[in-house]
């Protein structure tokens, strides 16, 4: 019989089992987690995707007329919603390692989640809401960078959990399946819902059958693109509901969260990862520009593929696609490669990521050079940027994961994977939404800065100088790895 809604949420019962399963094989909990990453990268993608064209393009005042934001406004809006969704990780992963659990965490902030896409879908509609749409649309980016970033540090610190002494030598491999999730989700919405979003574009992919959904009340717009993420979030949390009798549920440390924390072990740890972090903040100020600048790029250039025209949006799913030839292709041919002429540690696949980040810039600096100049550069230059970006995302994002996780004490996983989160992706996404503010501040004032290919260019030269800061402060790092089972850590 399904559990009550209340016993879901409270701690979990004794019957549920607390410590890694004795195999040498997968852990059974594995395929839900999965499950409920890929729907929950949909929504969640799905939404992030078509945000900044929203905001530019569908934005509407309180009397329903359109009010869109200016460019930079708009990047700025996006970059600190991103921040906030990183920033909320390390609330989730107080309230998992002190009271709640990561399970318990995980589908308390799902149900928060799912209401705030509820909210998102009606953004457009005050007629409905009888409030302004830029209220609604910060109340429900604020419900929803609640929930997706407080399962954020529990959904990873959980999958670790899983494994114990007979079968870590997997943790390497199933955190690259698990990214892999992400971006099979990801890939799915990015190509269809910028469809959903526009009119055109929804009647030219789905014809006859188009037609007949908009007869029955299912019409393209904001309300339809962002109420299918909805609806799939809605999905990724019965799908880990599913699987609560095959996880490991690691209890709460409650007062021994905060004793580790201070503790030698903890100490050290945020003293040697907070640094290593911050050093890669700027990664992701490039990186989720993806989601802003990129997109806005996009629009000038000649995006005919094969014969079809793809939307300025659709663009981003060259990176998820990308992910999925190329978790493979390094974990079985690139890294082993290189390991024949040095010893490919974590941090130095971090450093090699970011270095390559460089280059993926400088090609959109000079596509924006042709646009600034009156040209309209194929779409094959932000293609060539994405394989060089979604490389270095293999080797940065990916293995920081991996790292932050068998580099936290026991009691400190998603409190670590927490800081991560905040002290990188947060902290980038703040880099990248202050420089729009000023911007922005600049273009009201009548003297516009870092216009068309110096915007660009800014960010490679950032990314230049970090990387090697990073490749410096990365020769002294000195940790220690704990996995779940085993009773000392590893120097």
């Amino acid at each position: 019989m399904p559990e009550p809604i209340a016993d879901m949420l409270l701690p979990p019962p004794e019957k549920y089992r607390t410590t890694p399963w004795p195999t040498e094989k997968m852990p059974p909990g594995i395929p839900y987690i999965i499950g409920n990453e890929a729907a929950e990268r949909f929504s969640y993608y799905g939404m992030s995707g078509i945000l900044a064209t929203f905001l530019t393009t569908y934005l509407l005042d309180a009397s329903g007329q359109l009010a869109p934001m200016a460019k930079s406004e708009a990047r700025a809006v996006t970059h600190y919603f991103i921040m906030a969704v990183y920033f909320f990780p390390i609330v989730g992963a107080l309230l998992s390692d002190t009271l709640l659990g990561k399970y318990r965490t995980i589908v308390w902030v799902s149900l928060l989640y799912c209401v705030g896409h509820a909210v998102m879908a009606l953004v457009d509609r005050p007629d409905l809401t009888g409030t302004a749409p830029r209220t609604t649309l910060f109340i429900a980016l604020l419900l929803i960078s609640l929930g997706a970033g407080g399962i954020k540090p529990c959904v990873s610190a959980h999958v670790g959990d899983q494994f114990g002494p007979l079968n870590k030598h997997l943790i390497e491999r199933v955190f690259s399946w698990f990214y892999f999730s992400i971006n099979v989700g990801s890939t799915v919405s990015m190509l269809l819902i910028p469809v959903l979003l526009n009119e055109e574009t929804f009647f030219k992919t789905f014809g006859e059958f188009g037609r007949w959904l908009a007869s029955v009340g299912i019409s393209p717009g904001p309300p339809l693109a962002f109420g299918l993420p909805g609806v799939l979030m809605a999905v990724a949390t019965f799908v880990f509901w599913l699987g609560r009798n095959k996880f490991v549920h690691i209890p709460p440390a409650g007062p021994g969260f905060l004793r580790e924390v201070l503790g030698p072990d903890g100490r050290r740890a945020a003293r040697n990862l907070i640094p290593l972090f911050a050093l890669i903040c700027v990664f992701f100020a490039l990186f989720d520009q993806s989601h802003t600048s990129w997109i806005q790029q996009a629009e000038k250039m000649d995006r005919h593929v094969f014969g079809r025209e793809l939307t300025p949006e659709q663009i981003q799913a060259v990176n998820p696609i990308l992910i999925l030839a190329f978790i493979p292709l390094f974990s079985y041919g690139i890294y082993p490669l290189l390991g024949k002429f040095f010893s490919v540690t974590p941090l130095r696949k971090i450093a090699l990521g970011m270095f390559l980040t460089v280059p993926s810039f400088g090609l959109i600096a000079m596509a924006q050079e042709r646009i600034d100049t009156g040209g309209t550069p194929s779409i094959a230059w932000q293609f060539g940027a994405y394989v060089i970006l979604t490389a270095a995302e293999v080797m940065v994002s990916i293995t920081a994961l991996e790292f932050s996780y068998t580099q936290a004490p026991k009691k400190m996983k998603s409190f670590v994977m927490g800081l991560y989160l905040l002290f990188s992706i947060a902290l980038g996404n703040l880099f990248a939404a202050q420089v729009n503010d000023y911007i922005t501040r600049r273009e009201k004032a009548g003297s516009p800065v870092l216009e068309g290919a110096d915007y660009f260019w800014f960010f490679t030269a950032a990314m230049l100088f970090m990387a090697v800061v990073f490749a410096i402060y990365a020769v002294f790092y000195r940790g220690q790895t704990f996995i779940q089972g085993e009773e000392a850590p590893t120097v």
